[in-house]
């Protein structure tokens, strides 16, 4: 009967250690997206998109998870609006036919027990590619004001936009684009 119990308690607690995975919904007001592409060879033209929506289910105890985000290309902004229609336009996004991009990630790469980066698809213009999200930083913590725990960290990557169908100017635009991420999202 005590090794029936004690096989019972190890069960349980192994079911209750799969169980630990949990939901956070991304906060829109402290994640942001940026881009940055050269201009030429020259100067750095930077933006971003203003509406994202998205959630992150993570299980930190078997470091895995999955990410899922949604842009919305006619939120672009650069500061410049001739600039953002332009973006907008079928040289670049094409936003009117392809009104969102969206990151799925489901492969978490830890070292130790930082995140060090998340492999998924980005899906832009109707064209899917595989990108990896490189953590330059990730922390969980309890947030004082809401009173339930959040994560985020500060996420990074280069992309070569023509694998997107984004050729514009190219070669005299460079070909690469990088992505800088800063996300927090709230544990539901």
């Amino acid at each position: 009967m005590k090794t029936s119990l004690l096989l019972a308690a190890l069960l349980a607690a192994a079911g209750a250690a799969q169980a630990q995975s949990a939901t956070y919904a991304i906060d829109p007001t402290h994640t942001t997206v940026f881009f940055e592409a050269k201009h030429f060879g020259t100067s750095t033209n930077r933006g971003r998109w203003d509406k994202k929506e998205g959630s992150i289910t993570l299980d930190k105890a078997a470091k895995t998870g999955k990410v899922d985000v949604t842009l919305d290309m006619n939120s672009i902004s650069s500061g410049v609006p001739g600039f953002d229609r332009h973006l907008k336009s079928n040289d670049f996004f094409a936003a009117e036919q392809f009104p969102t991009a969206k990151f799925v990630g489901d492969k978490f790469n830890f070292n130790g027990d930082k995140l060090a980066s998340v492999t998924g698809e980005l899906t832009l213009r109707g064209k899917t590619n595989p990108v990896t999200l490189t953590a330059t930083s990730f922390n969980c913590y309890e947030n004082p004001m809401l009173k339930r725990e959040v994560c985020g960290g500060d996420f990074e990557t280069t992309i070569q936009r023509s694998q997107w169908g984004v050729n514009y100017g190219l070669p005299g635009i460079p070909d690469s684009v990088r992505i800088v991420i800063q996300v927090e999202a709230v544990k539901q």
